[in-house]
């Protein structure tokens, strides 16, 4: 047997008859047969392997630059780029992937992207210098994109046919829960070999993913010729738009908006080719995206409350995480609070897909952000005394609702594509995606350069308000001062210490105080976007009403 006919065979889609009920409901999809239980607890724990990969993938590098940017001598703007590449490449791939599988089906989309993906986290090890890790990292966001996919699909399987919804919300929840999990594990990590050792397990992540892909196969799908010439103009626009959206919202606040000429000329160029690939979209027979169908009312409410979420569930990485930084906590003081986070955000998948209603999609959502509001107002009454027992609870509240909104979401849209068709799946998963990844990149932008600001005009209040010949300031200066009198002998640079001194007490007053007032915006705009829900179902009850009355 020649090599190209081994590679065929091997590839090749298992023969599986499938019964009426049990067929794919859209070509790229597995069947749904009815599975042994020793089956299903595979399936189950290869879906949990998948989901946990493709989500460690971005976060063990997001929650580790400073030590990776040490590591590979890489300044601060450089290693911000490391993350940001990967979600610019990630954010649209899905687009071609779907087509791809209904294409070409499962298994040669498995073994093909796994097989990718293994390759380019062992090509981590050998990236030294800034260009190589940035290409490795914009690689590893396209693999990884199918194993999000995958990691759904598998979970699926495991669980009974009346279950599948509630087998959605899992599959689409446990890849949240790995950025806790990466806060969690690294310290540890980090000890055994510094960053070298967090790339080795990625990548026995990724060889045990792909051997359970080899060992358990999913059920064949249904294949039909999908890609059309058009597909690929309108993907390269797309993707090169919305990558282009991607850095500046990951850069913006780094390299500070009004300072980067490259801002302004990304924008300049994403802009016009987002326009071009909508307006070659709104005129196919066949479009890759439906446009006309999401400018739809529901839709575009759809894209409005979870772009708001998004923002809103950046308090945690943003705010909680960055105030306890700016008061000398580090990762190793921060593990008990990292620990209930990880537990809070897997309660949250288990809580949504237990309480799944598929004709109320919205009150998870709402819910979600109310927990917020309350969480980030508590919150906002931190002091330059605040330690991370103090802010285990609202912690806790957020990260529960991280994982317990997503699910609920996704099938709020999803049950509205099917409605319309399988041709919208598309649409729909890559606007789904769009929204959480440039919606969690946007969230940071905002919350990010609000604190930098309000820290700035804190700042010069504070530094304003200190009168040299007040004798509580000279009190201050002269501590300062004799806090440092058994290194240094000389009485003037003794003095100029403690007003070094004191102008860090300031500044890290200034940060406390701007933190605070980032918690009170979240609050805001997640009282704003309960409410908005609200009103949203209010209108809708009443218009029930008026049905049944007519």
């Amino acid at each position: 047997m020649s090599l190209r006919a081994r590679l065929s065979r091997f590839l090749a889609e298992e023969d599986w008859v499938y019964a009426a009920h049990e067929a794919p409901q859209m070509p790229g999809s597995p069947g749904s047969p009815d599975h042994p239980p020793t089956r299903r607890f595979a399936y189950a724990l290869v879906g949990v392997l998948l989901g946990l990969t493709a989500g460690f993938g971005n976060a063990l590098v997001a929650v580790n630059t400073t030590t990776l940017g040490g590591a590979l001598g890489l300044d601060t703007v450089q290693i911000a780029w490391l993350p940001t590449v990967y979600v610019m490449t990630n954010v649209s791939i899905n687009l071609l992937l779907i087509k791809f599988r209904q294409q070409f089906g499962l298994r040669p989309f498995a073994l093909i992207f796994v097989g990718l993906y293994v390759v380019l986290t062992l090509a981590h090890l050998f990236a030294h210098d800034f260009s190589t890790a940035i290409l490795v990292r914009a690689g590893s966001g396209m693999a990884a994109a199918p194993l999000s996919t995958f990691a759904l699909y598998y979970i699926m399987q495991a669980v009974p046919p009346a279950a599948r919804l509630r087998g959605v919300v899992l599959g689409i929840g446990v890849p949240q829960c790995a950025t806790p999990l990466a806060r969690l594990f690294s310290p540890d990590l980090l000890a055994m070999g510094q960053w070298r050792t967090l790339y080795l397990f990625e990548l026995g992540l990724a060889i045990l993913s792909l051997a359970a892909v080899l060992a358990f196969r999913l059920p064949p799908t249904v294949k039909r010729p999908a890609f059309e010439p058009l597909d690929f103009i309108t993907f390269v626009l797309f993707a090169g738009s919305t990558a282009l959206f991607a850095a500046v919202l990951g850069l913006g606040r780094v390299v500070w908006w009004t300072e980067a000429a490259w801002i302004g000329w990304a924008l300049l160029a994403a802009i016009p080719m987002l326009g071009a690939a909508l307006l070659i979209e709104s005129a196919r027979a066949n479009p890759l995206l439906n446009i006309r169908w999401l400018a739809s009312a529901d839709i575009v409410r759809f894209a409005i409350v979870t772009v708001m979420a998004r923002i809103v569930l950046s308090e945690q990485t943003v705010g909680a995480i960055g105030l306890l930084t700016a008061l000398g906590q580090t990762n190793d003081q921060l593990q008990t609070l990292f620990a209930i986070v990880a537990v809070a955000s897997l309660a949250g998948v288990v809580a949504s897909a237990a309480t799944l209603d598929v004709a109320r999609p919205a009150h998870p959502v709402m819910l979600a952000v109310g927990l917020v509001a309350v969480a980030a107002w508590a919150d906002s009454y931190a002091t330059s005394l605040t330690r991370a027992p103090q802010l285990y609870w609202t912690q806790a509240l957020i990260a529960f609702a991280t994982t317990f909104f997503l699910g609920p979401a996704l099938l709020f849209g999803l049950t509205r594509a099917l409605k319309e068709g399988t041709g919208h799946i598309i649409s729909f998963i890559a606007l789904f995606g769009i929204i959480n990844s440039l919606g969690g990149l946007g969230g940071s932008a905002l919350l990010g350069t609000y604190q930098v600001v309000r820290e700035k005009e804190n700042s010069a209040a504070l530094v304003q308000a200190i009168e040299p010949t007040n004798p509580i300031v000279q009190a201050r200066l002269q501590a300062g001062a004799a806090g440092v009198g058994r290194v240094v002998g000389d009485p003037a640079y003794r003095a100029a210490e403690g007003g070094a001194l004191l102008s860090q007490a300031a500044t890290r007053e200034a940060n406390v105080i701007a933190y605070g007032d980032v918690f009170r915006l979240v609050a805001l705009l997640a009282g704003l976007t309960f409410a908005y829900l609200a009103a949203l179902l209010a209108r809708r009850a009443y218009r029930g009403r008026r049905g049944e009355l007519a």
